[in-house]
């Protein structure tokens, strides 16, 4: 078992707290996609692979992150399995939030489906793979614009009435769609695409910041882009004494009190790479001009 950390001598204390629901947790996270195989699809390469992905989920939670995403369809299932495997029973400081509301047929071949039924099963299932009576946070993965928003709501309202949910999240969502689901149940995070370079939704994370509602930024490293030494932060990080990964992050760490990335990566080596964000320190100077790339 996984030794229980206080919270202040956890590594990752240096990128600040939140309570996202109702657990106190590091503001850098881990998002579990890349725990598959290529295309987020299928088991990992082979049996040794599997062994070190499971070493590396003991190790982020070793260097304090103790909020880590996942999603049924990520496999599909397979990591959440896997989480299970290096974690179970988890430590009481750790949240493991996993969504539903996608199915994938193939490598990179998603479809959104938001029917009640299969929310209900997903969720069912999920609880059955990673090993728990019920689901901290449970997230819809994607709004199914062909089924009516609040049935996907209701129904995981219900879900949480029924104690097998805890708290619910949103992904990929509008500020009238969050301000809809918060009229039919409490909304405790949300989720959107994020990042230095990708800021579609800057409504959002305002919205979520006036509101005081956690917002968690995936593919914050823009798949990878962003920690390239030959990409846009390469140069600029060479300067301040970091790497472009760490500066991506420290940027978002920087933007919001309420922002919450959640890189993902199958390497050790990345992992505490990007856990070392947290203490990098921009100043106003340079996080004027990483703000000018987005443009």
């Amino acid at each position: 078992m996984l030794e229980e950390l206080p919270l202040e001598n956890r590594a990752n204390h240096a990128s600040g707290t939140i309570e996202i629901a109702g657990k106190t947790v590091h503001r850098l996270g881990f998002g579990a996609m890349r725990l598959v195989g290529p295309g987020v699809w299928g088991e990992p390469a082979d049996r040794d692979a599997s062994v070190r992905l499971m070493r590396l989920m003991r190790r982020a939670v070793e260097l304090g992150v103790d909020f880590i995403d996942t999603a049924s369809v990520y496999g599909p299932h397979i990591s959440e399995e896997i989480i299970r495997e290096a974690l179970h029973p988890y430590p009481e400081h750790v949240l493991i939030t996993t969504k539903g509301g996608q199915t994938q047929s193939g490598p990179g071949s998603y479809a959104v489906l938001g029917r009640p039924e299969y929310l209900r099963q997903e969720c069912v299932l999920s609880m059955r793979r990673l090993g728990v009576d019920h689901i901290d946070l449970y997230q819809l993965h994607q709004v199914d614009p062909t089924v009516p928003f609040e049935d996907q709501i209701g129904e995981l309202k219900k879900l949480k009435d029924e104690g097998k949910i805890g708290s619910i999240g949103l992904n990929e969502v509008t500020v009238d769609q969050i301000t809809a689901a918060r009229k039919i149940v409490e909304i405790a995070a949300v989720q959107n695409h994020y990042s230095l370079t990708e800021r579609k939704h800057e409504d959002v994370l305002a919205h979520c910041t006036r509101e005081m509602l956690p917002f968690i930024s995936w593919f914050p490293l823009g798949v990878g882009a962003l920690a390239r030494p030959d990409g846009p932060l390469g140069d600029l990080a060479a300067q301040i004494g970091a790497t472009p990964a760490q500066v991506a992050l420290a940027w978002l760490l920087a933007r919001a009190e309420n922002l919450v990335p959640i890189p993902g990566t199958a390497s050790t080596a990345h992992l505490e790479e990007n856990i070392a964000a947290a203490t990098v320190r921009l100043d106003p100077a340079t996080v004027k001009k990483l703000n000018a790339l987005a443009g």
